[in-house]
């Protein structure tokens, strides 16, 4: 079985406004907030309300992101999260299976 090449990939998706004010509910807890700036060592962050669904790397996305996501990859001012998988579930969020976040680090 060889590998497939993967030229384009559709990344888009729609959330449910219910699922949508849960999720951003749970991203904005204090406590998460403290998690986050925590682990990348800084006094606070802040959700910017952006994510995106990974997609496979290639030529057009080196970096497992839509190109228009990849400034706050290279930028020391912004983090970009995984949302935990508990976080999806008590969400009812399971398409896509992957969502990812941007945080802004305040200093």
């Amino acid at each position: 079985m060889g590998l497939k090449i993967v030229q384009n990939f559709g990344g888009s998706f729609t959330l449910n406004p219910e699922a949508k004010s849960v999720l951003f509910e749970l991203l904005k807890s204090p406590e998460f907030g403290h998690q986050i700036a925590e682990a990348a060592q800084c006094h606070h962050v802040e959700f910017t309300e952006l994510m995106f669904q990974p997609v496979p790397y290639s030529e057009q996305t080196p970096k497992g992101m839509p190109r228009e996501f990849e400034p706050y990859h290279e930028s020391d001012d912004y983090l970009i999260i995984n949302v935990p998988p508990n976080f999806m579930f008590k969400a009812k969020i399971f398409n896509p299976s992957r969502i990812c976040v941007v945080y802004r680090k305040l200093r």
